[in-house]
């Protein structure tokens, strides 16, 4: 009976192993797994917020309990308020912008041929660093037209509709029979009379400054019943070379030069003068005074002061959107893609417009992707430095100060690692209700 059982019989399995144990197991394999990035974590994260929130209520020298002081010079030091008010407008205006143009990019290339090259060309700047973005946009914001993009650009749209002088720095020369008149004009000492040639000599324009289609002054010649002149430049190049308030061979003529025959305070006749400086007036100048109003010698429109105080956090934003409005776009048209045709093809059946379907259609149904490309920008503006350290020039930067740039010239330029510390535990109480939001809708949008 026993060998029988011994030999038809096998032993008895094992007991399985505990549920309990399993789980241990798996837990401890997966905390080997995460212990790197936890050290990490760690290390870069965890122990830098734990010491600047200790060091924000220590004094300068670190050795003194400061108490709320750090805090409370967030709210009267006059630097950091100017950053927390230019970070206000960041966080209100660089989002918004950016998002409304990555929308209408996605939009309007979701149906030409040539919108993938669009999109390319449009999110290319992400490839480039802010450092780099920062010095081509201290280079476009140049006050020089001749160097700065946005001024030669807006110069010439202002000179297409308001003509500039091109003689901001002439003036008469010596023993000329002009005066100054008052407000920039220059008016004859004694009256003209027809059939009197007048010489109106003046000096003051660099050669290499004088217009294009100027030419060689000619001297004027008699005519009956008229009033004929000559407004030219008196210089020649050398040491006693040329004749004084006379028109020489090497000079030019003041091409465009306004003369205005003024008679009691009115403008009887006026004319402009042609390219060789000579002019014709009529017999009405008979009597008057010639006048060259002050619109011929005004300075020469030179554009905008992009990083002026007033406008230098509006232009260095507007590099940012450069930058990050092809990010906008990506995310935006991705999520155009996943939007059902079905709606959009059943409300332009419906009579809608295309404006209609935009607004009342599209728009709602991106709102997911539209919140998650706002609150990634609102996170970033928030901690923007870069841009406005290179762009701002130091005459404005005060101006153009943000919260991170503060915190930068507070722990490392003033030597304040206490306020320096508490600016950096206040940014991080701003980013916290941004990221809180968006954890609660990326949460709602897995439970749907």
């Amino acid at each position: 009976m026993a060998s029988a059982t011994a030999a038809g019989t096998s032993p008895a399995p094992a007991a399985p192993k505990s549920r309990r144990s399993v789980t241990g197991t798996r837990r401890t394999v997966a905390a080997l797994f995460l212990l790197p990035a936890l050290v990490l974590l760690g290390a870069l994260v965890v122990y830098p917020i734990g010491y600047s929130l200790v060091r924000s209520f220590y004094d300068q020298s670190g050795d003194s309990f400061a108490g709320f002081d750090n805090y409370q010079a967030l709210f009267t030091d006059d630097g950091i308020r100017t950053a927390l008010k230019n970070n206000v407008i960041w966080v209100v205006f660089a989002p918004t912008v950016a998002t409304a143009l990555g929308l209408i990019f996605a939009v309007l290339t979701e149906r030409v041929r040539w919108g993938t090259a669009f999109k390319l060309v449009v999110f290319m700047p992400m490839a480039i660093s802010m450092l780099a973005a920062g010095i081509i946009f201290r280079l476009v914001y140049d006050q020089d037209p001749d160097k700065g993009v946005a001024n030669a650009v807006w110069v010439g749209v202002h000179d297409t509709f308001a003509e500039s002088s091109a003689f901001p720095k002439a003036h008469p020369g010596r023993e000329s029979p002009l005066k100054a008149a008052g407000g920039g004009a220059f008016v004859t000492k004694e009256p003209v009379s027809v059939g009197q040639v007048v010489t109106l000599p003046l000096v003051g324009v660099a050669p290499d400054r004088m217009p294009d289609d100027a030419k060689k002054a000619a001297a004027a010649r008699p005519e009956d019943g008229k009033v004929t002149g000559t407004a030219w430049q008196d210089f020649t190049r050398g040491k006693g070379v040329g004749k004084l308030g006379g028109v020489d061979a090497t000079e030019l003529g003041y091409a465009g030069m306004r003369i205005e025959a003024v008679k009691d305070g009115e403008v009887v006749a006026s004319t402009k003068a042609a390219d060789d400086g000579t002019f014709t007036l009529p017999a009405e100048a008979d009597g008057a005074l010639l006048r060259l109003p002050a619109d011929n010698f005004k300075e020469a429109y030179n554009g905008l002061d992009w990083l002026g105080p007033s406008l230098v956090t509006p232009a260095i934003i507007g590099s940012y959107v450069w930058m990050w409005a092809g990010f906008a776009m990506v995310l935006i048209a991705a999520g155009l893609a996943g939007v059902p045709r079905e709606l959009l093809e059943a409300a332009r059946v419906d009579g809608a417009n295309e404006w209609q379907v935009f607004r009342r259609v599209t728009v709602p149904l991106l709102a997911p992707v539209l919140a998650v490309v706002v609150v990634t920008l609102m996170i970033n503006v928030l901690k923007v430095f870069d841009l406005v350290f290179i762009i701002a020039p130091g005459s404005s930067q005060d101006d153009a100060n943000v919260l991170a740039l503060e915190l930068y010239r507070k722990g490392f330029a003033s030597d304040q690692p206490g306020i320096a510390s508490a600016i950096a535990v206040f940014l991080l109480l701003l980013v916290i209700p941004v990221m809180w939001f968006n954890i609660r809708r990326l949460r709602r949008e897995v439970r749907r």
